[in-house]
């Protein structure tokens, strides 16, 4: 629209007195065309107000061709004014609307306000005062508000007028009709009655493809999604753009589709789509969910095109994989780079911080969070509160999680108590939870679990159990797993096989906390019997599975089963043994008395192993008297530094027995120099839904006096029947701090008094 055209239009209404402008005298036709200018270059109504008022005066507006490019200028603007745009169309003669004049609002209102998009279209057909058949535009807008209402319903309903004009070309044979129509059923996951209608389709255009295989891609379907590609591209090949690249290899993207995504990838090379950002990323999203982050860095290497989706996908990748370190390293790295996150690159960023306990850098991601307005999104805060929780930064979690309550909110402060090892603070807070009348999830009901398995509190656990069966939660995934664990770790095994016993899908973790529930309660026999009925299922063990192997044949004495576990691992099911697996194998070998078998295969292992299995093998010789090997495995401790009281306490009374003075005193004063104490012993007892704890030498129990009258009574009955206590080495109770003499003991003791 020319700018005198504009000028005249604001102009006084004295200057329109004389000789009508040329303006004024334009016709309809031009009209409409300044109207399309105007809507295609200016983000402001006020031009189109200024032609709309020209039509009014002028009386254009009863004229549907005009009133129709109003309402279209209306509703392109950048900020649709849709109220502006129903007074035009309700100015409009009853009798002198047409398909278009209904097509104009219906067709924004399917993008903005779906269910207004239905009302519409159900008025449209409805209309008495002029017979008004739908066109294929009609259609594909009452499709893509079904869609997106969600309707199914609604879109049946549509189907089914459409199929009354077949023969017509406003019927549903219009590929672009069709398409819609498959679109729709995509979208509202009804991929067989869409792929019903796509087979029926006798046309197909690049979009009816794309629409197909994103619909198999959003719901999972990657073997049907990769066969309609291939299919595409024995009938059409000539159809194959980037847009359907990068849906086929979204819908791959996970382990199980690599070979399929590999074959895209080489098919994308020969095909020069590799230029293509969009496509690029999904090739880096493709090789991230497959677990092929070095693949995936050629690609993010090899792009000559970034964006931030492109850092977000390494980014999150990296999390998602466990490699955290890499995930902050190259947000450091987008960051120089000039790129601005967005808020799923943060929400990557702070889970990888999360894992490493990097809080320096979460920090860092927080405030830009807040400079860029990221804070106040849910599943942002979410993603806040659970780093500072898993960091150890209770008090700023609580900040972040005061500011807006959610149940992921709620979840990851419950999931950071129990972390910090705060237990009894996540019930507490859990009951808070249930008290503000917020519904659980199932990491809620796992991490609550998982506290009362730890605190063996068996009562909390049984609520819980009660709670779960009311509220539907059903035994399925984590939440039967985390209650058969919580049963089996508070000693009530029948318990824990029933719930594992009712799980409708037992998979790898369901049999790791039953195996090991039967392992730590002393039935090694039965964890063994377990393991072979888990492998009879096909359910293929893992690292944790093989650790609960190895420690019910520790406790069961079983040297040669556990090193034909130990030998099976990599033989027969490809595991690299890690050093939980050579700790379990130690200890199977001390606990049977093989010593210097023991100190031998630990000098054979070539992975870096700290102090953790010479404290084992230095324990055992304590209980087996073997100074020897006991001496060689204290000092190998001493020289590695370790600081566990324990070490120099065993050590030190190991050199007393065999009278080697000057090294006591030696292993006396590097523990003096190291700055070495002997931690305090704690024991706590389950009494009336309560967790009471005893640290040894403290008397701020409100039953203390209670409880050490019970215990002066028990000493007494025991030393009245005969009792007296042991002391396999001289000095034990020279090294206790005083007030710490046979601590544990003593804390068994109280915990018993008390109960």
């Amino acid at each position: 629209m020319s700018s005198t055209a504009v000028q005249c239009f604001f102009a006084p209404a004295n200057a329109m007195a004389g000789a009508a402008p040329p303006a004024l005298r334009m016709s309809h036709t031009q009209f409409i065309e300044h109207l399309r200018r105007a809507a295609a270059s200016a983000r402001s109504p006020r031009a189109g107000e200024a032609l709309h008022g020209w039509a009014l005066k002028s009386g254009a507006a009863s004229h549907a061709p005009v009133s129709n490019s109003l309402i279209t200028f209306y509703c392109s603007l950048s900020r649709p004014l849709l109220a502006a745009a129903f007074a035009v169309f309700e100015d409009i003669p009853a009798a002198m609307r047409d398909v278009a004049s209904w097509n104009s609002l219906l067709n924004p209102l399917s993008r903005h306000h779906p269910l207004a998009a239905l009302s519409h279209f159900r008025l449209m057909l409805s209309s008495y005062d002029r017979i008004v058949l739908p066109s294929p535009h009609s259609f594909a807008a009452a499709f893509t508000a079904a869609a997106r209402a969600p309707s199914a319903s609604a879109g049946a309903a549509a189907h089914a007028l459409a199929c009354k004009f077949p023969s017509s070309s406003d019927g549903s044979d219009n590929v672009f009709v069709s398409t819609a129509l498959l679109n729709m059923y995509c979208k509202l996951g009804i991929t067989s009655d869409a792929r019903r209608v796509f087979d029926e389709m006798p046309n197909r255009n690049a979009v009816s493809w794309t629409a197909m295989v994103s619909g198999y891609a959003v719901g999972k379907c990657s073997e049907e999604a990769f066969e309609i590609f291939r299919l595409m591209l024995q009938e059409c090949p000539s159809e194959k753009n980037e847009f359907v690249t990068t849906a086929v290899l979204s819908a791959v993207s996970m382990p199980s589709g690599l070979l399929m995504g590999v074959q895209v990838h080489g098919l994308v090379v020969k095909d020069g789509l590799v230029g293509f950002v969009s496509v690029e990323n999904s090739l880096v999203t493709l090789y991230a969910k497959a677990e092929c982050m070095e693949a995936a860095l050629q690609v993010f290497g090899s792009s000559k095109e970034r964006n931030s989706i492109t850092w977000s996908a390494m980014i999150t990748g990296y999390a998602q994989n466990g490699e955290a370190d890499s995930a902050t390293r190259m947000f450091l790295q987008m960051h120089a780079a000039g790129f601005s996150p967005t808020e799923f690159t943060l929400v990557g960023v702070l889970n990888a911080c999360s894992d490493m306990g990097a809080l320096s850098v979460g920090k860092q991601a927080h405030g830009l969070m807040v400079k860029l307005g990221f804070e106040m999104q849910v599943y942002v805060k979410s993603a806040l509160v659970d780093m500072y929780a898993k960091c150890g930064c209770i008090g700023d979690a609580k900040g972040g999680f005061q500011q807006l309550y959610d149940v992921v909110l709620w979840t990851a402060m419950i999931a950071g108590h129990v972390q910090n090892g705060e237990l009894e603070e996540a019930l507490v807070l859990y009951a808070k939870m249930n008290k503000e009348g917020i519904m659980p999830s199932n990491l809620t009901i796992t991490s609550v679990l998982r506290a009362c398995a730890c605190l063996a509190a068996l009562e909390p656990g049984k609520q819980l159990h009660a709670q779960i069966m009311k509220c539907g939660f059903g035994l399925g995934g984590s939440v039967g797993s985390a209650l058969s664990t919580m049963y089996s770790k508070c000693g009530n095994l029948e318990d824990g096989m029933a719930v594992f016993r009712s799980m409708p899908d037992r998979d790898v973790i369901a049999w790791n906390s039953i195996i090991s529930g039967f392992s730590q309660n002393g039935c090694g026999n039965g964890a063994l019997d377990l393991f072979e009925e888990m492998k009879l299922e096909g359910t293929a063990p893992d690292h944790i599975t093989f650790i609960n192997v190895f420690c019910a044949c520790s406790h069961m004495g079983l040297v040669d089963r556990g090193w034909f576990y130990f030998r099976a691992m990599t033989k027969d099911y490809g595991l690299i043994p890690r050093l939980d697996h050579y700790a379990c194998m130690v200890d199977i070998l001390t606990r049977a008395g093989q010593l210097k078998e023991a100190k031998d295969f630990i000098e054979s292992i070539t992975v870096d192993h700290g102090t953790c299995l010479w404290r084992i093998v230095l324990g055992a010789c304590r209980n087996l008297r073997d100074f020897d090997v006991g001496a060689y495995a204290g000092e190998e401790l001493m020289r590695l530094g370790t600081e566990d009281s324990s070490a120099y306490i065993l050590l030190s009374n190991i050199y007393a027995s065999q009278r080697k003075w000057n090294d006591v005193e030696r292993v006396r004063r590097l523990m003096r120099l190291r700055g070495v104490s002997k931690d305090l012993g704690c024991s706590w007892v389950e009494l009336n839904s309560r967790v009471h704890v005893f640290v040894v030498g403290e008397q701020q129990h409100p039953e203390a006096a209670n409880i050490n009258a019970e215990l002066i009574r028990l000493a007494k009955h025991m030393k009245d029947e005969g009792y007296r206590q042991t002391c396999k080495f001289p000095f034990d109770e020279e090294l206790d701090a005083p007030g710490e003499s046979h601590g544990e003991d003593q804390l068994d003791l109280m915990s018993a008094a008390y109960s």
